[in-house]
Parts: structure tokens; sequence; C-alpha cells
């Protein structure tokens, strides 16, 4: 882990390097607009420091999770969002394909249930 890692395409958006629609942003975290949507609002939640995934996150600081938490309910309920949908993936095999602890706020779709694809 270190605070950012010169490669990251997320650390280089936290620091101004790549232009990002941004949605929100606090003390911990920023949230931005997926180039590649998969509901109607899909936006990415990461936080300011670097870390490889969830877990890692977590296990620097349990406070970091929570901050993520925090941010996606404020910027889904900003777009209009009331229900919505958190994802992280964790590893290439669970889909992650940029190694820097993101979440994924997914919403403005009746058709969302509880059954995985």
């Amino acid at each position: 882990m270190s605070a950012t890692s010169h490669d990251c395409v997320f650390c280089k958006i936290v620091a101004g390097e790549i232009p990002a629609d941004v949605l929100g942003r606090n003390d911990h975290a920023i949230a931005f607009a997926d180039l590649a949507p998969q509901a109607p609002f899909h936006a990415l939640v990461v936080p300011l420091e670097h870390h490889e995934d969830a877990a890692a996150s977590a296990a620097a600081d349990p406070a970091i999770i929570g901050h993520l938490v925090t941010l996606a309910d404020e910027v889904a309920k900003a777009s209009g969002n009331e229900d919505y949908r958190l994802v992280a993936n964790t590893g290439a095999g669970a889909g992650q394909t940029v190694f820097h602890t993101h979440l994924h706020v997914l919403g403005g779709s009746s058709s969302m249930t509880e059954t995985l694809v």
C-alpha cells in the first residue's frame, strides 16, 4: 500500500491529472461518473489513498469503508436515487479491473433484484 500509485488511473483522477465528472468529494474519498455505466445511475467512489481493494482498505483502516459508503449515499441521493446498490469487486476473478479500492453505486433501475448474475 502507498498513498498513491504512479500507474493507477484512479490515483491520477484523485490527483486531477485525468479529468472526471466529479459528483462529490469529502476529506477521504471522491465520487465520479463511471465511463461505461451499467445502470441509469452509475458512479464510482474511491478513497483518496491507494489500496488494492476493499479488503486492503479495511485492513489499513476500517473507517475508510465507512467514508466510502457515506459519500456513495450522498451522491446517490443527490442524483435522485433513494434506492441503490453498492458493489465492490475484489480480485480479477470477481471482475475487478482497476486495482484501487472502489465502490460502484448503481441506481435508477426498478429491475435490480437480489439475484446475483
